[in-house]
């Protein structure tokens, strides 16, 4: 309790903030998709730019978030009686909010922290949850847009679930075995839900995990929502997604999901979505 009681005064003396306290002060906007957002402190995006980034989530996904509310904020740190923190989720630990940017700060700060808030805070009348985004701890747009939506592409899931069509589409690959995986999540659970050790086969089949298969199709689904995202609000190489855990999925197999996914849910107006392919020399 004292260890609590310490880190507090200390948050107060390097000017820290909790999270509840800038979800009533800030001044949330809500964008013409619906979506509630605010930026705090010296976030480091221009108003134009972020809106920009906001506005890129489809009205047909933005109206499965009315009880989320995106900070961008310059670090959001976890402050807990240990003095360690639980990741993204607040448990225990105080989440807290620096105005600014410090080197010592950043080292303690994490990309984002989920906040459950009061009624009347975040836009939403039932309450809602906030998420706060350390836009100074990612490097470029491209990172922190990428963030922002993958926060999106888990919400939409969570409320949404998977379309059906996506996990029809999607289990071929895998029993196709198609090369790679948007995601480690998506890789470590496709291999499961297939049967990733030698006494999981039968007859020369595979044994189906339903568990892991239902984890795979949702990380999946997320994964694509979120480069889907991504392609309307920024122009990237797929390299750029490229991770040394595990392959990236095939192009071809990834272009065929996204646009499905751009089927199902239409870029609003002003955004276009588009796959070009680079000719090798």
């Amino acid at each position: 309790m004292a260890e609590g009681v310490t880190e507090m005064a200390e948050s107060i003396q390097s000017g820290l903030v909790e999270a509840t306290q800038v979800a009533r002060e800030a001044a949330v906007r809500r964008a013409a998709n619906g979506i509630h957002y605010a930026a705090y402190g010296e976030a480091g995006i221009d108003d134009a730019e972020l809106l920009r980034m906001v506005q890129a989530v489809p009205a047909a996904i933005a109206a499965a978030l009315l009880r989320k509310a995106y900070y961008f904020v310059p670090l959001a740190l976890a402050e807990g009686r240990s003095g360690e923190s639980a990741g993204h989720r607040s448990g225990n630990e105080t989440t807290m909010i620096a105005p600014g940017y410090s080197a010592d700060l950043a080292d303690m700060a994490i990309c984002h922290r989920n906040v459950a808030l009061g009624v009347g805070e975040g836009g939403g009348e039932e309450g809602s949850d906030g998420v706060f985004i350390s836009t100074r701890l990612l490097s470029d747009r491209f990172s922190l847009a990428f963030e922002f939506f993958i926060n999106v592409g888990h919400a939409f899931v969570d409320e949404a679930g998977v379309a059906e069509s996506f996990a029809e589409l999607t289990w071929n690959q895998a029993v196709a075995d198609v090369r790679g995986e948007t995601s480690q999540d998506a890789w470590e659970s496709r291999a499961t839900a297939l049967g990733g050790n030698a006494d999981a086969a039968r007859d020369g089949r595979p044994r189906i995990d339903e568990k892991a298969k239902t984890e795979y199709l949702e990380a999946a689904f997320s994964d694509a929502v979120a480069i889907y995202l991504l392609s309307l609000a920024v122009d990237f190489d797929y390299s750029e997604l490229r991770e040394r855990e595990y392959p990236l999925l095939a192009p071809q197999a990834l272009a065929e999901r996204l646009r499905l996914v751009a089927r199902l849910f239409p870029p609003n107006a002003d955004y276009e979505f588009a796959i070009r392919y680079r000719r090798r020399a």
